[in-house]
C-alpha cells in the first residue's frame, strides 16, 4: 500500500518572497530589480534565466546549442584543464589554466582525477577524448561548443573570466543560463541578459516553425521565479 507522501512545505522566507513577486509578466528592467529584491540568502546568490523554447529537442535540426559571450561574466571561478602539447600547452598556462597536460593528464582523468570545471582540449588531442568521454559525461570536450579548439588561450581567458557561457536547451526545450550575481548592477544584468537573449535568438532552428520564445523567468539562486514578458526580453535582445 503507497504511502501519502506530504510535500515540504516552503520556509517562511520563500513564502514571502514569492508573494512579493508579481504574477504578471514583466520588463525586464522591472524583472532584474525585483529579482535582486528577491535574493536575501546568506552567500551571493547567482542570477538565472530560464528560456522556453518552441522547438523539438528531439529533432536534430532543432537542437539549439552553442556558446556566447557575456560582456560582465558570470562571477563564476571556474578551473580549466586542457588537453595540449608543445606550444599550445604553454599558450594555455601563460593564459591562466589550472592543469595542463596531454596523455598523462587522459592517464590522471581514467584514474579520477576530476578538479575542474572545463576542460578543454586541441584539435591534436581530440582523437584521445574518447579515451575518458564516459567517464566525463557533459564534461567532454567537443567542437559544437568550443571546448575543442586550436584558439586555447584565447577559450581558457573567456572561461576563466566567466565571459563565456555555454547554452543548451534540454529535453523540453529549456535552456537555463547563469547570467551573473545579485551583486551586479541593474545595468550590467541587463547587457549580460540582452547578450544571453540574443545568442538564443540568432540559435533559432529553420525548421522551428510557431512561437518560438514562449516563456522566460528569472531568478535568485534561492528566490522565485519572475516571470518577464517574452515579446518584450525578444525586442530587448533584438
Amino acid at each position: 500500500m503507497r504511502k501519502n507522501i506530504r510535500k515540504k512545505a516552503h520556509s517562511p522566507r520563500f513564502t514571502a518572497l514569492l508573494e512579493k513577486a508579481n504574477t504578471e509578466p514583466l520588463g525586464v528592467e522591472e524583472a532584474i530589480t525585483l529579482v535582486k529584491q528577491t535574493a536575501s540568502a546568506k552567500f551571493v546568490e547567482g542570477v538565472d534565466l530560464a528560456v522556453k523554447l518552441g522547438i523539438d529537442p528531439k529533432k536534430g535540426d532543432q537542437n539549439v546549442r552553442g556558446i556566447t559571450n557575456l560582456p560582465h561574466g558570470t562571477g563564476k571561478v571556474r578551473r580549466i584543464a586542457v588537453l595540449a602539447k608543445g606550444d599550445m600547452a604553454n599558450e594555455a598556462e601563460k593564459a591562466g589554466a589550472d592543469t595542463v597536460g596531454a596523455e598523462d593528464l587522459i592517464a590522471k582523468i581514467q584514474n579520477g582525477f576530476r578538479d575542474f570545471d572545463v576542460l578543454l582540449a586541441t584539435e591534436e588531442m581530440a582523437p584521445q577524448i574518447g579515451k575518458v568521454g564516459k567517464l566525463l559525461g557533459p564534461r567532454t570536450p567537443n567542437k559544437k561548443n568550443g571546448t575543442v579548439t586550436n584558439q586555447i588561450a584565447t577559450a581558457v581567458k573567456e572561461i576563466k573570466a566567466a565571459t563565456r557561457v555555454e547554452y543548451r536547451a534540454e529535453k523540453e526545450g529549456v535552456v537555463h543560463l547563469l547570467i551573473g550575481r545579485v551583486s551586479f548592477t541593474d545595468e550590467q544584468l541587463q547587457e549580460n541578459f540582452k547578450a544571453a537573449m540574443g545568442a538564443l535568438l540568432r540559435a533559432k532552428p529553420s525548421s522551428a516553425k510557431g512561437r518560438y520564445v514562449e516563456t522566460v523567468t528569472l531568478s535568485a539562486t534561492m528566490g522565485p521565479g519572475i516571470k518577464v514578458d517574452p515579446t518584450i526580453a525578444s525586442k530587448f535582445a533584438s
